[in-house]
């Protein structure tokens, strides 16, 4: 296989909210924290950024900022999926008309569409818009998983670059890497918990929800294990493993965004139907920064 295109620490960017709108000033602020930790890249509207809640204008230009003020600097994948074809594709579109360097698309959501389906619908996205694709999948918040062998026959596309797998599952990375063979296919993990595993059986990234609270320490993480240093790596998942699984003490973002609210970088506010962090759960999430050296 070439060189990966998209790899390293890649931040699911929350966006911040205030009174009802997106706050553009606190989401400018974060990006920036972001770059100054030395993450590899983000990504701007994926489920952490609630695209699921955000009206289409707003998702647009929540890209368009980030793109703008990421300026070159780090990686921009903008998150474009939907549960229609088209309207993914307009999402892609987009991303490639402000200038992001690819487009994360989910598996769509709701319909549970077969494999044939899976396929035509990231086949048409591909061959609508040039820009780099990331395959999404995450059975768990879709309510569809996308095949390995559906995969391999995707990875044949040469728009279609690799695959954010959010399931945790570490045979599948092994299967990918047996089965799909030649050209640019990178294999990225999308569950911060077993990223380290992830990474020993081959991956060369993580779009990384815990990044967004501790980007200096995620990046030391896959820093020292792609320099061969598990034994760090390894030091790091410890003091990070229990903010990865508070992260998900409650509907995610709003641990995430709990927790930059204690770091005074955005408020609290989500978009229904999601509602803020459980009181019962926030010391949880305290300790969990405590134990990472974050506040």
């Amino acid at each position: 296989m070439t060189a990966p295109l998209f790899k390293g620490v890649i931040t699911a960017l929350i966006t911040p909210l205030r009174d009802g709108k997106v706050d553009e000033a606190a989401f400018v602020a974060l990006l920036e924290r972001q770059i100054a930790a030395g993450v590899h890249g983000v990504v701007p509207m994926g489920t952490t950024g609630e695209s699921a809640s955000l009206h289409p204008d707003e998702h647009k230009r929540v890209v368009d900022l980030c793109v703008q003020t990421a300026a070159g600097r780090i990686r921009v994948i903008a998150g474009a999926g939907a549960s229609a074809t088209d309207k993914a594709i307009d999402l892609v579109r987009d991303a490639k008309t402000v200038g992001a360097d690819g487009a994360l698309v989910v598996t769509p959501y709701y319909n549970r569409p077969s494999q044939e389906g899976l396929a035509r619908h990231f086949e048409a996205i591909a061959e609508a818009v040039q820009l780099p694709v990331l395959l999404y999948n995450v059975p768990g918040r879709t309510g569809v998983d996308l095949a390995n062998e559906t995969t391999a026959r995707l990875a044949a596309h040469p728009n279609i670059v690799g695959i954010k797998d959010a399931t945790g599952d570490m045979t599948r990375i092994s299967w990918m890497r047996a089965n799909i063979s030649g050209g640019q296919f990178d294999l990225i993990s999308g569950d911060d918990p077993s990223y380290l595993g992830y990474h020993s059986h081959g991956g060369v990234g993580v779009i990384s929800v815990t990044s967004n609270v501790a980007p200096e320490a995620m990046v030391a993480m896959h820093e020292a294990a792609s320099a061969g240093d598990y034994a760090t790596a390894r030091d790091w998942q410890d003091r990070l493993i229990a903010l990865h699984k508070g992260l998900f003490l409650d509907n995610s973002p709003s641990p995430t965004k709990y927790a930059l609210s204690r770091l005074g970088l955005c408020s609290e506010e989500v978009r229904l139907p999601l509602a803020p962090t459980a009181d019962a759960v926030k010391p949880a999430i305290e300790r969990a920064m405590a134990e990472a050296g974050v506040g």
